[in-house]
């Protein structure tokens, strides 16, 4: 037992004298680090940049093996990829990168979450997304029964000024009429896409840049590459009702998820324009009881 103490005791004190020569900064780079791999990690996640990533794993990994195996010729040929490789990759995966810098800075990022801290959205502003979810939903039903072709556009965290210039202003309600009505064939903004901001149906008949994805379907027309491409320029929630199948599809982060029902696309929808319940449950509890606080001192 004495025996069994000691050994604690020595490798108490060798992790306290591991510990002693670690200062704060050190704890700050290897946090700062460890953040920077995260947000890597979930910017690349599902798109062509998770591709990428495994690309320049592979080539990092085949340097080592040649390095190590002495291999002269095969170091020479991965020496002179990576030197160029970044110049080729920036042009290839430009859309990724762009959305990549625009997500650093978003308020759902990491970084922007410890400055900014975790805004909850007002609660009126909530409902109104409720009630525009339930209509983009119930709108999206109606338009896959008749095989009407739509294109519906939820702004997020990243402005979409320029693509609502493209369009027809109209800052309405969002309502199943007037979603069926715009992308109504023979009406004049059926073609473009509608935008959605702050729960308003902002602007319709917009245009959305085309993604250049190849490995996009042959089933799936300009509808789903403007979907697809508008996922992967910013992090906009994208509805598309197929014209030909009245297949329902979600773009988003550069990936398009088909054959949605209705009970699916708002559950998907809630869980990507609304805050989680319970943190909203939480604020309602801490401004009642607030508002109990200044009553009991109003006695």
């Amino acid at each position: 037992m004495a025996e069994f103490l000691s050994a604690i005791g020595e490798f108490w004190d060798t992790i306290k004298n591991l510990f002693s020569h670690i200062g704060f900064a050190d704890v700050v780079d290897v946090v700062i680090v460890a953040l920077l791999i995260y947000e890597v990690i979930i910017l690349v996640r599902h798109t062509r940049a998770q591709q990428l990533a495994v690309g320049i794993c592979v080539l990092i990994l085949s340097y080592a093996f040649a390095s190590a195996a002495d291999l002269r010729t095969l170091q020479f040929v991965l020496n002179a990829i990576m030197q160029f490789g970044i110049v080729v990759l920036a042009v290839v995966f430009q859309p990724e990168l762009r959305r990549a810098l625009e997500q650093v800075g978003g308020v759902n990022s990491t970084f922007s979450r410890m400055v900014q801290g975790n805004k909850q959205m007002e609660e009126g502003l909530r409902a109104q997304w409720q009630s525009a979810i339930v209509a983009v939903c119930d709108a999206a039903e109606r338009m896959a029964e008749q095989k009407t072709g739509a294109l519906i556009v939820l702004e997020r965290k990243v402005n979409l000024n320029e693509i609502i210039r493209t369009g027809t202003p109209l800052h309405s309600d969002v309502n199943v009429e007037g979603l069926t009505t715009i992308f109504y064939e023979g009406t004049p903004l059926h073609d473009g896409a509608a935008v959605i901001r702050e729960a308003k149906l902002e602007a319709a008949g917009c245009f959305l840049p085309l993604s250049n994805n190849l490995e996009i379907g042959k089933d799936m027309g300009t509808r789903h590459r403007a979907a697809l491409g508008m996922s992967e320029n910013a992090d906009a929630i994208i509805v598309v009702v197929s014209e030909e199948t009245g297949i329902i599809s979600l773009a988003k982060n550069g990936v398009l998820i088909r054959r949605l029902g209705r009970q699916n696309l708002f559950n998907m929808l809630v869980g990507d324009m609304l805050p989680p319940k319970e943190e909203a449950q939480k604020r309602g509890w801490f401004r009642r009881k607030a508002a109990r606080g200044a009553g009991n001192e109003e006695k």
